[in-house]
């Protein structure tokens, strides 16, 4: 009973009513950069902003866990298909979060395409579910929106929104309706630097900025800071053989401690 009702507390009052729908992880690869991941290009951006989906070139699949504080009642567990066609790419995206007396379900149908070349628009209609223990289960409608804009070759700029329609979760608690817009920079061909700026309307802003340096084309390293609530984080990427990537990654809070996380995604040829 004191692990539920300290997953209850984080969950409803550190962590936001629904707030792990709006916002979760885009995989290990993201969470080792604070999740500033508005302008990843491959299978992860189906957690982030499906407009980058628009850039991938074959069917691609992912599945990522993270441990939130290390609590196994404070679980999420991601995955994910997108499909790549002449008319743009198509994506499925499943999110779960929680444990058996309160959890929360998301399922995304994606789609996005390029509008000009170096644009792209990306769109997903998703069902989200809340199950609280003894008092039922409620399931609602929404859907999100982004952009990608690929300036140079080195400067991206990107937006999103999430339940810009304000839904009604429950007895008047809306679904948390948030914007982001960030940017990613590439000083040279093994360096990335990301910031973004996510703003939910019912809550301050918050500022996430990561890196992630290619040691070696196998090997890649990456770190991020992020506010509100104060986190640093750190992540390890591999490419194995045949189009297989695996990522590790964690998180840490000077109060309540590290959330590790990993994730595996693969590239069809």
């Amino acid at each position: 009973m004191r692990m539920i009702a300290t997953a209850f507390f984080l969950s409803f009052f550190y962590l936001g009513f629904a707030q792990n729908l709006a916002s979760p992880i885009a995989g290990a690869r993201g969470a080792g950069m604070a999740n500033a991941s508005l302008t990843f290009a491959d299978i992860h951006s189906i957690f982030a902003n499906q407009a980058g989906l628009a850039f991938v070139k074959k069917t691609s699949a992912m599945a990522a866990s993270e441990r939130r504080f290390n609590l196994s009642h404070l679980s999420t567990f991601l995955a994910a298909v997108a499909v790549p066609t002449r008319s743009g790419t198509f994506g499925l995206a499943v999110h779960y979060f929680g444990f058996d007396a309160f959890n929360e379900q998301k399922i995304g149908l994606a789609y996005a395409r390029k509008l000009l070349k170096n644009f792209s628009i990306g769109l997903q209609f998703d069902y989200l579910n809340t199950k609280v223990a003894e008092y039922g289960s409620k399931g609602v409608l929404t859907f999100e929106l982004g952009f990608l804009l690929r300036a140079t070759k080195k400067i991206q700029l990107a937006t999103h929104l999430f339940n810009p329609a304000r839904t009604e979760l429950a007895n008047g608690e809306n679904l948390p309706t948030t914007f982001s817009f960030g940017g990613s920079f590439r000083p040279s061909e093994k360096v990335v630097l990301v910031v973004e700026v996510e703003k939910d309307i019912s809550f301050d802003a918050r500022v996430k900025a990561g890196i992630e340096y290619q040691v070696v084309e196998e090997i890649f390293l990456r770190t991020g800071i992020s506010t509100e609530p104060a986190q640093a984080s750190f992540g390890l990427g591999f490419k194995i053989k045949n189009g297989l990537k695996i990522d590790v990654a964690s998180s840490y809070h000077q109060v309540l401690g590290y959330s590790p996380s990993v994730g595996l995604s693969f590239q069809f040829k």
